[in-house]
């Protein structure tokens, strides 16, 4: 009972702070970045914060954690299967979009892409991403997957699942660092700390308190699902429906 209710004060923590972090962010873009639009200027650069944190980090964590709820443990795990496999893509597509939309920007305006350190973090994330979900919807949700192969599958796909986060949580921080250093000089420096670097660095600790606390649910085995056991992490037709 006292584990089910730390699990519950952590989910809900983890629900607030994913909150937090896209309000921040939509906040730091609308107030000082001047707004949205999607037509090659800097205000569509302004969509790559918002889509990166809200999908690569916030509903990739909210995914990662929708296993543990207990309150899934005793029903069908195949609804289950498919809301992760939907956030994920959800979360994909969005940090898809967001790479569209600096891609877009740099294009226009002739800045090369891909050099920074953060560049380079965020498009690891993402390539083991499209791969993790690929293989995970080919292993995990058809049918005709083998059996042994999901066992082998399982460990990979939950230690890839985190280390993912690791590098999304890791190209947030570098990213949302590395634009307070490009517009926040000359009268108004970030070394001075104005309103605007306050936001941006209020935003990164919530991306890694975020992260934090997802990690710590994914690493507590008390809050595994039950049926998670080695022979029973398959899904087919004719397992029973209590599963």
């Amino acid at each position: 009972m006292r584990s089910t209710v730390t699990f519950y004060l952590c989910y809900l923590l983890c629900l607030a702070l994913g909150l937090a972090c896209v309000a921040c962010v939509c906040v730091w873009n609308s107030r000082w970045r001047g707004g949205f639009a999607w037509d090659g200027s800097s205000l569509q650069f302004n969509w790559h914060p918002v889509l990166m944190v809200t999908g690569l980090v916030v509903l990739y964590g909210y995914g990662a954690v929708v296993y543990r709820v207990p309150l899934t443990w005793g029903q069908n795990k195949l609804p289950w299967k498919l809301l992760h496999a939907a956030l994920m893509l959800g979360s994909l597509i969005m940090s898809i979009l967001g790479l569209c939309a600096v891609f877009a920007v740099h294009n226009a305006k002739n800045t090369p892409n891909l050099y920074s350190l953060h560049s380079w973090i965020g498009i690891t994330a993402i390539i083991l991403f499209a791969l993790q979900w690929g293989v995970g919807f080919a292993g995990f949700l058809l049918p005709c997957s083998p059996v042994l192969l999901r066992k082998l599958l399982k460990p990979v796909h939950v230690w890839l699942g985190g280390s993912i986060l690791l590098l999304t949580t890791a190209a947030c921080i570098s990213g949302i660092n590395e634009k307070l250093f490009f517009v926040l000089k000359g009268n108004v420096t970030y070394s001075s700390l104005p309103p605007e670097g306050l936001l941006g660095n209020s935003l990164g600790v919530l991306v890694i308190a975020f992260g934090l606390v997802v990690l710590k649910i994914l690493s507590n085995i008390k809050w595994q699902r039950p049926d998670s056991r080695p022979g029973e992490i398959a899904y087919t037709p004719l397992q029973d429906e209590n599963e």
